[in-house]
Protein backbone atom coordinates (compact mmCIF):
# COMPACT_ATOMS: atom_id res chain seq x y z
CA UNK A 1 0.00 0.00 0.00
CA UNK A 2 1.59 3.14 -0.85
CA UNK A 3 3.13 5.18 1.84
CA UNK A 4 3.06 2.25 4.35
CA UNK A 5 6.25 1.95 6.11
CA UNK A 6 8.48 -1.21 5.54
CA UNK A 7 8.60 -3.87 7.50
CA UNK A 8 11.46 -4.94 9.15
CA UNK A 9 11.98 -8.21 11.84
CA UNK A 10 14.23 -9.38 14.47
CA UNK A 11 15.47 -11.54 11.84
CA UNK A 12 17.15 -9.36 9.36
CA UNK A 13 19.30 -7.55 12.13
CA UNK A 14 20.46 -11.01 13.76
CA UNK A 15 21.00 -11.95 9.00
CA UNK A 16 22.48 -8.67 9.43
CA UNK A 17 25.15 -9.21 11.87
CA UNK A 18 25.55 -13.04 10.85
CA UNK A 19 26.70 -11.97 7.41
CA UNK A 20 29.66 -9.72 9.02
CA UNK A 21 30.27 -12.32 11.84
CA UNK A 22 29.19 -9.43 14.13
CA UNK A 23 26.95 -11.53 16.30
CA UNK A 24 27.04 -11.13 20.16
CA UNK A 25 29.85 -12.59 21.96
CA UNK A 26 29.95 -15.09 24.43
CA UNK A 27 26.07 -16.48 23.62
CA UNK A 28 24.99 -20.01 25.03
CA UNK A 29 24.52 -22.52 22.99
CA UNK A 30 20.32 -22.25 23.73
CA UNK A 31 20.99 -18.52 22.22
CA UNK A 32 22.78 -19.40 19.38
CA UNK A 33 19.71 -22.06 19.02
CA UNK A 34 17.06 -19.25 18.72
CA UNK A 35 19.27 -17.27 16.51
CA UNK A 36 19.52 -20.02 14.24
CA UNK A 37 15.60 -20.92 14.47
CA UNK A 38 14.25 -16.89 13.93
CA UNK A 39 17.05 -16.82 10.95
CA UNK A 40 15.50 -20.25 9.29
CA UNK A 41 11.73 -19.38 10.04
CA UNK A 42 9.81 -19.44 7.32
CA UNK A 43 12.41 -19.54 4.64
CA UNK A 44 13.86 -22.58 2.32
CA UNK A 45 15.94 -24.24 5.13
CA UNK A 46 13.06 -25.10 6.90
CA UNK A 47 10.95 -26.90 3.65
CA UNK A 48 7.26 -25.96 3.60
CA UNK A 49 4.77 -26.45 0.15
CA UNK A 50 3.73 -24.82 -2.59
CA UNK A 51 0.20 -23.29 -3.48
CA UNK A 52 -1.27 -22.19 -6.48
CA UNK A 53 -4.06 -19.95 -7.20
CA UNK A 54 -7.01 -21.95 -8.32
CA UNK A 55 -8.10 -19.29 -10.95
CA UNK A 56 -5.08 -17.53 -12.60
CA UNK A 57 -2.28 -20.12 -11.89
CA UNK A 58 0.13 -17.96 -9.63
CA UNK A 59 2.01 -20.38 -7.57
CA UNK A 60 3.81 -19.17 -4.22
CA UNK A 61 6.29 -20.88 -1.80
CA UNK A 62 4.90 -21.31 1.96
CA UNK A 63 8.03 -22.12 4.10
CA UNK A 64 7.62 -23.74 7.75
CA UNK A 65 7.68 -21.86 10.55
CA UNK A 66 10.14 -22.28 13.19
CA UNK A 67 7.74 -23.07 16.52
CA UNK A 68 10.78 -21.54 18.44
CA UNK A 69 8.85 -20.11 21.36
CA UNK A 70 11.73 -16.88 21.16
CA UNK A 71 10.39 -16.17 17.66
CA UNK A 72 7.92 -13.63 16.86
CA UNK A 73 6.39 -14.30 14.17
CA UNK A 74 5.42 -17.48 15.27
CA UNK A 75 3.16 -16.56 18.65
CA UNK A 76 0.33 -15.31 17.23
CA UNK A 77 -1.31 -18.84 16.17
CA UNK A 78 0.32 -20.33 19.26
CA UNK A 79 -1.68 -17.47 21.36
CA UNK A 80 -4.80 -18.15 19.72
CA UNK A 81 -5.00 -22.37 19.99
CA UNK A 82 -3.71 -21.64 23.89
CA UNK A 83 -6.64 -19.57 24.04
CA UNK A 84 -9.13 -21.87 22.36
CA UNK A 85 -7.58 -24.69 25.19
CA UNK A 86 -7.93 -22.75 28.02
CA UNK A 87 -11.37 -20.79 27.40
CA UNK A 88 -12.61 -23.50 29.58
CA UNK A 89 -11.09 -22.17 32.54
CA UNK A 90 -13.03 -18.43 32.55
CA UNK A 91 -15.14 -17.80 34.93
CA UNK A 92 -18.68 -15.42 34.42
CA UNK A 93 -17.21 -12.98 37.08
CA UNK A 94 -14.56 -9.31 36.68
CA UNK A 95 -10.88 -10.52 37.03
CA UNK A 96 -8.03 -8.14 38.38
CA UNK A 97 -4.41 -8.24 36.72
CA UNK A 98 -1.74 -7.66 39.29
CA UNK A 99 1.74 -7.82 38.70
CA UNK A 100 5.03 -8.64 40.66
CA UNK A 101 8.42 -7.11 39.92
CA UNK A 102 12.00 -8.17 40.96
CA UNK A 103 13.83 -4.83 42.00
CA UNK A 104 16.61 -4.15 40.23
CA UNK A 105 19.26 -4.96 42.86
CA UNK A 106 18.31 -8.48 42.19
CA UNK A 107 18.52 -8.70 38.22
CA UNK A 108 21.84 -9.04 37.68
CA UNK A 109 21.72 -11.94 39.93
CA UNK A 110 18.81 -13.54 38.00
CA UNK A 111 20.32 -13.48 34.69
CA UNK A 112 23.25 -15.22 36.21
CA UNK A 113 21.03 -17.88 37.87
CA UNK A 114 17.63 -17.44 35.63
CA UNK A 115 15.96 -21.44 36.14
CA UNK A 116 16.20 -20.97 40.05
CA UNK A 117 15.32 -16.70 40.40
CA UNK A 118 12.57 -16.74 38.14
CA UNK A 119 11.16 -19.81 39.76
CA UNK A 120 11.13 -18.12 43.10
CA UNK A 121 9.87 -15.06 41.68
CA UNK A 122 6.69 -17.31 40.25
CA UNK A 123 6.87 -19.00 43.73
CA UNK A 124 6.84 -16.35 45.87
CA UNK A 125 4.34 -14.03 44.10
CA UNK A 126 1.96 -16.92 43.73
CA UNK A 127 2.37 -17.33 48.04
CA UNK A 128 2.43 -13.63 48.57
CA UNK A 129 -1.73 -13.54 46.99
CA UNK A 130 -3.11 -17.43 48.20
CA UNK A 131 -1.88 -16.20 51.59
CA UNK A 132 -3.58 -12.94 51.79
CA UNK A 133 -6.26 -13.75 50.02
CA UNK A 134 -6.91 -16.47 52.85
CA UNK A 135 -7.15 -14.31 55.80
CA UNK A 136 -10.17 -13.93 57.28
CA UNK A 137 -9.43 -10.30 57.12
CA UNK A 138 -9.74 -10.07 53.76
CA UNK A 139 -11.42 -12.83 51.21
CA UNK A 140 -11.11 -15.35 53.60
CA UNK A 141 -11.03 -18.37 50.57
CA UNK A 142 -8.71 -19.78 48.14
CA UNK A 143 -7.88 -17.96 45.33
CA UNK A 144 -7.11 -19.44 41.78
CA UNK A 145 -4.90 -17.39 39.09
CA UNK A 146 -3.14 -17.87 36.20
CA UNK A 147 0.75 -16.15 36.16
CA UNK A 148 2.95 -15.35 33.22
CA UNK A 149 6.35 -14.24 33.41
CA UNK A 150 7.93 -11.70 31.35
CA UNK A 151 12.14 -10.75 31.55
CA UNK A 152 11.72 -7.72 29.64
CA UNK A 153 11.09 -3.60 29.58
CA UNK A 154 10.13 -1.43 26.54
CA UNK A 155 13.54 -0.69 25.88
CA UNK A 156 14.62 -4.76 25.63
CA UNK A 157 16.67 -4.21 29.01
CA UNK A 158 16.35 -6.67 31.62
CA UNK A 159 13.32 -6.41 33.59
CA UNK A 160 11.84 -9.73 35.16
CA UNK A 161 8.07 -9.57 36.23
CA UNK A 162 5.41 -11.49 36.40
CA UNK A 163 1.30 -10.89 35.36
CA UNK A 164 -0.97 -12.73 37.63
CA UNK A 165 -4.87 -12.69 35.76
CA UNK A 166 -6.96 -13.38 38.97
CA UNK A 167 -10.51 -13.92 39.20
CA UNK A 168 -11.98 -11.60 41.56
CA UNK A 169 -13.34 -13.56 44.45
CA UNK A 170 -12.52 -17.18 46.23
CA UNK A 171 -13.60 -20.05 46.75
CA UNK A 172 -14.49 -20.48 50.74
CA UNK A 173 -12.41 -23.44 52.15
CA UNK A 174 -15.29 -25.81 52.47
CA UNK A 175 -16.39 -25.31 49.28
CA UNK A 176 -19.57 -24.24 50.15
CA UNK A 177 -19.52 -20.71 48.39
CA UNK A 178 -17.80 -17.95 46.47
CA UNK A 179 -17.06 -15.20 47.92
CA UNK A 180 -16.45 -12.21 45.60
CA UNK A 181 -14.06 -9.70 46.25
CA UNK A 182 -15.56 -6.16 47.23
CA UNK A 183 -16.06 -3.81 43.95
CA UNK A 184 -13.34 -2.42 42.70
CA UNK A 185 -10.89 -3.84 45.07
CA UNK A 186 -9.71 -7.30 45.43
CA UNK A 187 -6.35 -6.97 48.14
CA UNK A 188 -4.29 -4.20 49.58
CA UNK A 189 -0.99 -4.13 47.48
CA UNK A 190 1.16 -2.95 50.48
CA UNK A 191 1.02 -5.97 52.85
CA UNK A 192 0.73 -7.93 49.44
CA UNK A 193 4.43 -6.33 48.45
CA UNK A 194 5.91 -7.17 51.76
CA UNK A 195 4.82 -10.58 51.71
CA UNK A 196 6.34 -10.98 48.36
CA UNK A 197 9.60 -9.43 49.70
CA UNK A 198 9.58 -11.60 52.29
CA UNK A 199 8.99 -14.85 50.91
CA UNK A 200 11.31 -14.10 47.94
CA UNK A 201 14.15 -13.03 50.02
CA UNK A 202 13.67 -16.25 52.31
CA UNK A 203 13.95 -18.49 49.37
CA UNK A 204 16.74 -16.39 47.87
CA UNK A 205 18.28 -16.98 51.22
CA UNK A 206 17.85 -20.51 51.69
CA UNK A 207 19.67 -21.26 48.40
CA UNK A 208 22.81 -19.61 49.04
CA UNK A 209 23.02 -21.74 52.31
CA UNK A 210 22.76 -25.00 49.82
CA UNK A 211 25.24 -23.63 47.56
CA UNK A 212 22.70 -23.47 45.20
CA UNK A 213 23.52 -19.92 43.43
CA UNK A 214 26.15 -19.37 40.83
CA UNK A 215 28.03 -16.04 40.67
CA UNK A 216 30.38 -15.26 38.03
CA UNK A 217 32.08 -12.15 36.40
CA UNK A 218 31.37 -8.90 38.33
CA UNK A 219 29.15 -11.05 40.98
CA UNK A 220 31.79 -13.43 42.08
CA UNK A 221 32.38 -11.34 45.23
CA UNK A 222 28.63 -12.59 46.71
CA UNK A 223 29.76 -15.96 46.81
CA UNK A 224 31.32 -14.50 50.23
CA UNK A 225 28.34 -14.76 52.80
CA UNK A 226 29.42 -11.43 54.35
CA UNK A 227 29.02 -10.13 50.70
CA UNK A 228 25.75 -11.74 50.13
CA UNK A 229 23.81 -10.85 53.58
CA UNK A 230 24.56 -6.83 52.17
CA UNK A 231 23.00 -7.37 49.13
CA UNK A 232 20.02 -8.93 50.96
CA UNK A 233 19.70 -6.39 53.16
CA UNK A 234 19.51 -3.59 50.63
CA UNK A 235 16.83 -5.87 48.75
CA UNK A 236 15.20 -5.52 52.39
CA UNK A 237 14.90 -2.15 52.48
CA UNK A 238 14.08 -1.96 49.07
CA UNK A 239 9.81 -1.11 48.25
CA UNK A 240 8.95 -3.97 45.77
CA UNK A 241 6.93 -3.17 43.34
CA UNK A 242 3.63 -4.61 43.16
CA UNK A 243 0.43 -3.20 41.09
CA UNK A 244 -2.84 -4.48 40.84
CA UNK A 245 -5.24 -3.16 38.87
CA UNK A 246 -9.16 -3.31 39.86
CA UNK A 247 -11.28 -5.86 38.92
CA UNK A 248 -12.86 -5.35 35.16
CA UNK A 249 -15.46 -7.30 33.09
CA UNK A 250 -15.80 -10.96 32.66
CA UNK A 251 -14.44 -13.36 30.71
CA UNK A 252 -14.64 -11.11 27.19
CA UNK A 253 -12.07 -9.09 28.82
CA UNK A 254 -10.21 -11.55 30.34
CA UNK A 255 -9.68 -13.61 27.19
CA UNK A 256 -8.24 -10.05 25.28
CA UNK A 257 -6.35 -9.53 28.83
CA UNK A 258 -4.89 -13.18 27.97
CA UNK A 259 -3.75 -12.68 24.32
CA UNK A 260 -2.18 -9.26 25.51
CA UNK A 261 0.49 -11.14 27.62
CA UNK A 262 0.37 -15.21 27.39
CA UNK A 263 3.08 -15.78 24.13
CA UNK A 264 4.11 -12.15 24.10
CA UNK A 265 8.42 -11.95 22.67
CA UNK A 266 10.64 -9.33 24.25
CA UNK A 267 9.87 -7.38 21.46
CA UNK A 268 7.23 -7.75 18.39
CA UNK A 269 8.39 -6.99 14.53
CA UNK A 270 5.73 -4.33 14.25
CA UNK A 271 7.75 -2.36 16.95
CA UNK A 272 10.51 -2.01 14.56
CA UNK A 273 10.28 0.90 12.51
CA UNK A 274 13.90 1.11 10.84
CA UNK A 275 16.60 -0.62 10.12
CA UNK A 276 19.92 0.35 8.36
CA UNK A 277 23.34 -1.04 8.33
CA UNK A 278 24.75 0.12 11.77
CA UNK A 279 21.65 0.79 13.55
CA UNK A 280 18.09 -0.24 14.28
CA UNK A 281 15.09 2.02 15.64
CA UNK A 282 12.16 1.05 17.54
CA UNK A 283 9.25 2.47 19.08
CA UNK A 284 8.32 1.87 22.96
CA UNK A 285 5.70 3.42 25.42
CA UNK A 286 6.65 5.73 28.42
CA UNK A 287 4.53 4.94 30.96
CA UNK A 288 6.17 7.36 33.26
CA UNK A 289 5.21 9.86 30.40
CA UNK A 290 1.00 8.57 30.37
CA UNK A 291 1.79 5.48 27.67
CA UNK A 292 3.41 7.68 25.08
CA UNK A 293 4.92 6.10 22.19
CA UNK A 294 8.47 6.99 21.26
CA UNK A 295 11.48 5.88 19.83
CA UNK A 296 14.94 3.95 20.85
CA UNK A 297 17.93 3.96 17.85
CA UNK A 298 20.04 1.38 19.01
CA UNK A 299 23.46 -0.46 17.57
CA UNK A 300 22.54 -3.66 15.53
CA UNK A 301 24.56 -5.85 18.09
CA UNK A 302 23.41 -3.98 21.44
CA UNK A 303 20.01 -4.50 19.93
CA UNK A 304 20.66 -8.29 19.55
CA UNK A 305 22.34 -8.19 23.12
CA UNK A 306 19.44 -7.23 24.47
CA UNK A 307 16.72 -9.39 22.74
CA UNK A 308 18.71 -12.19 23.50
CA UNK A 309 19.02 -11.67 27.15
CA UNK A 310 15.12 -12.75 27.14
CA UNK A 311 16.16 -16.43 26.06
CA UNK A 312 14.30 -18.83 29.24
CA UNK A 313 16.08 -22.08 30.27
CA UNK A 314 15.29 -24.96 28.01
CA UNK A 315 11.88 -26.06 28.92
CA UNK A 316 11.16 -23.52 31.38
CA UNK A 317 7.75 -22.89 32.54
CA UNK A 318 6.56 -18.97 32.12
CA UNK A 319 2.41 -19.74 31.80
CA UNK A 320 1.48 -21.47 35.48
CA UNK A 321 -1.50 -22.10 37.36
CA UNK A 322 -2.38 -21.95 41.24
CA UNK A 323 -5.23 -22.34 43.82
CA UNK A 324 -8.21 -22.98 42.07
CA UNK A 325 -6.58 -23.58 38.83
CA UNK A 326 -3.96 -25.15 39.59
CA UNK A 327 -3.57 -27.94 37.03
CA UNK A 328 -4.41 -30.64 39.52
CA UNK A 329 -7.31 -29.24 40.67
CA UNK A 330 -8.84 -27.05 38.00
CA UNK A 331 -12.04 -29.30 36.46
CA UNK A 332 -13.08 -30.20 40.22
CA UNK A 333 -12.91 -26.56 41.21
CA UNK A 334 -14.22 -25.02 38.30
CA UNK A 335 -17.49 -27.11 38.42
CA UNK A 336 -17.93 -26.35 42.14
CA UNK A 337 -17.38 -22.72 41.57
CA UNK A 338 -19.86 -22.91 38.74
CA UNK A 339 -22.33 -24.45 40.51
CA UNK A 340 -22.36 -21.98 42.96
CA UNK A 341 -22.47 -19.26 40.68
CA UNK A 342 -25.50 -20.47 38.73
CA UNK A 343 -27.06 -21.87 35.65
CA UNK A 344 -25.82 -19.23 33.75
CA UNK A 345 -22.07 -19.37 34.77
CA UNK A 346 -21.38 -22.22 32.23
CA UNK A 347 -22.89 -20.37 29.44
CA UNK A 348 -21.42 -17.22 29.96
CA UNK A 349 -17.84 -18.47 30.48
CA UNK A 350 -18.54 -19.43 26.78
CA UNK A 351 -19.49 -16.25 25.68
CA UNK A 352 -15.90 -15.25 24.80
CA UNK A 353 -15.49 -17.00 21.83
CA UNK A 354 -16.10 -14.44 19.43
CA UNK A 355 -13.27 -12.16 21.10
CA UNK A 356 -10.95 -15.12 20.41
CA UNK A 357 -7.74 -12.50 18.80
CA UNK A 358 -6.45 -14.43 15.17
CA UNK A 359 -2.95 -12.78 16.22
CA UNK A 360 -1.62 -11.52 18.81
CA UNK A 361 -1.77 -8.34 20.44
CA UNK A 362 0.75 -6.65 18.80
CA UNK A 363 -0.23 -7.28 15.43
CA UNK A 364 1.95 -10.04 14.19
CA UNK A 365 0.40 -11.74 10.76
CA UNK A 366 -0.68 -14.74 11.46
CA UNK A 367 1.27 -18.26 10.75
CA UNK A 368 0.86 -19.39 6.57
CA UNK A 369 -0.25 -22.35 7.75
CA UNK A 370 -2.85 -21.55 10.27
CA UNK A 371 -4.67 -18.99 7.65
CA UNK A 372 -6.67 -21.34 5.37
CA UNK A 373 -8.39 -20.96 2.82
CA UNK A 374 -6.22 -18.33 1.34
CA UNK A 375 -7.24 -15.77 -1.36
CA UNK A 376 -4.82 -15.20 -4.00
CA UNK A 377 -2.67 -12.02 -3.43
CA UNK A 378 -2.39 -11.91 -7.31
CA UNK A 379 -5.71 -11.90 -9.01
CA UNK A 380 -7.54 -11.35 -5.74
CA UNK A 381 -10.33 -13.63 -7.06
CA UNK A 382 -8.80 -17.09 -6.51
CA UNK A 383 -7.69 -19.36 -3.74
CA UNK A 384 -4.35 -21.24 -3.08
CA UNK A 385 -4.68 -24.56 -3.19
CA UNK A 386 -1.80 -27.03 -1.71
CA UNK A 387 0.33 -28.30 -4.95
CA UNK A 388 3.57 -30.11 -3.75
CA UNK A 389 5.75 -30.65 -0.55
CA UNK A 390 9.29 -28.65 -0.47
CA UNK A 391 11.53 -30.63 1.27
CA UNK A 392 13.81 -28.77 3.64
CA UNK A 393 17.11 -27.28 2.34
CA UNK A 394 20.38 -29.25 3.18
CA UNK A 395 21.23 -27.71 6.94
CA UNK A 396 24.56 -26.50 7.09
CA UNK A 397 26.91 -27.93 10.62
CA UNK A 398 26.15 -26.21 13.66
CA UNK A 399 22.27 -25.45 12.47
CA UNK A 400 21.09 -29.01 13.07
CA UNK A 401 19.86 -27.56 16.64
CA UNK A 402 17.13 -25.06 14.59
CA UNK A 403 14.22 -27.51 15.37
CA UNK A 404 14.39 -27.11 19.06
CA UNK A 405 11.73 -25.14 20.04
CA UNK A 406 12.77 -24.80 23.98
Amino acid sequence: MKGERPHFEVADVLRRLRERGALPQGLSTLQRRVVGALLACRTATLGGHLERCDDCGHERPAYNSCRNRHCPKCQGPDTARWLEEHRASLLPVPYAHAVFTLPHVLAPLALQNARLLYGFLFRASAAALLELAAGPRYLGGQLGFLSILHTWGQKLTHHPHVHCLIPAGVLAADGSRWIPSRKGFLLPVRPLSRLFRGKFLALLEDAFERQRLVFHGDLAALADPAAFRRLLASARKTDWVVYIRPPFGGPDQALQYLARYTHRVAIANSRILALDDDSVTISWKDYAQGHRTRTLTLELAEFARRFLLHVLPIRFVRIRHYGFLANRHRVDQLATIRALLGPGATAASSTSEAQAPSSDAEGEAPDLEASTPKRCPLCQRGTLRFVDLIEPARLRSGHLALFDSS
